[in-house]
């Protein structure tokens, strides 16, 4: 497997992957249907967006790693009680 790959599939580098392959498995199913995937695709980009506004705080606050581990991914989602995407 590619690094750029294996990069991705990550969990600590890629906090959306669950969001990633559902959108992938989606598309899979209805071959390739992107009307049918709506749902998949806009839960994708709200979690990119959730993450990287989480990165961009950390980064400007001087915190590093700029984008939290895994663990410290499911803290913060266990603090807000829901998934805020």
């Amino acid at each position: 497997m590619p690094l750029v790959t294996k990069r991705l599939r990550d969990p600590d580098v890629n906090p959306c992957l669950s969001e990633s392959d559902a959108s992938t498995r989606c598309m899979d199913e209805n071959n390739y249907d992107r009307e049918m995937c709506t749902t998949c695709f806009l839960k994708y980009k709200n979690c990119r967006k959730f993450w990287n506004a989480i990165m961009m705080e950390r980064r400007r606050n001087g915190v590093k790693p700029p984008m939290p581990t895994a663990a410290e991914r499911e803290k913060i989602l266990g603090a807000m009680g829901k998934m805020p995407y």
